[in-house]
């Protein structure tokens, strides 16, 4: 801005007066704001800003597969073998030879992922004890039925008879016998409490 002083009937002309305050904030402004084409510090900011949110998030791990052998015992049941024998009362059942468990032991491949068994797999069987089998006789011998009414064996019948006189049976008894409840057969005749004493 040009200034005229008037002053002692002449003119002189001062310059351009600047203000302070204006010439700094002019100075400011100047620098602050980017020329044509360069780059705006908060237009940068808001790129990387941008980028970081584009970016794709972290995977989670992938997991994690486990293999193991596992081993495992088991019992092998015995089994059983049935004899005839001639000295046992028909039907009786008599152990010979007791029978004993056997064992086994099982090898596995156990699979695991992340912790969690998803897989199992037999590898190995070893037999380690073999069983014994169980022996048992079973009596066929027929059992005679005595009659209670007679000490020494008087067989149950329709009609018992004493063995070698003259009765027709159908069963006999070789005595002596001795009564000791009711005479149901007949054999005592003498009455001396004994029958098929002749």
């Amino acid at each position: 801005m040009l200034s005229l002083l008037i002053c002692c009937g002449g003119l002189a002309a001062i310059g351009n007066s600047v203000d302070p305050e204006t010439d700094s904030a002019s100075t400011s402004s100047s620098a602050d704001s980017p020329g044509p084409g360069a780059p705006s510090l908060s237009s940068s900011a808001e790129a990387t800003d941008a980028s970081g949110v584009a970016s794709p998030a972290p995977t989670s791990a992938s997991p994690t597969a486990e293999k193991r052998k596992v081993t495992e015992t088991r019992s092998i049941p015995f089994g059983e073998r049935t004899v005839k024998d001639s000295s046992l009362a028909k039907g009786k059942r008599k152990i010979r030879t007791a029978g004993v468990k056997g064992s086994k032991t099982l090898t596995y491949e156990v699979t695991y992922v992340n912790g969690v068994q998803t897989g199992k797999k037999l590898v190995n069987e070893v037999v380690t004890k073999q069983p014994v089998t169980q022996v048992v006789a079973v009596g066929t011998k027929e059992s005679r039925q005595c009659d209670p009414n007679y000490s020494g064996c008087v067989p149950i019948a329709s009609d018992v008879d004493c063995a070698g006189g003259s009765g027709n049976g159908p069963a006999y008894v070789s005595g002596p016998v001795r009564v000791i409840g009711d005479d149901i057969y007949d054999l005592d005749r003498d009455g001396d409490g004994y029958g098929c004493d002749d």
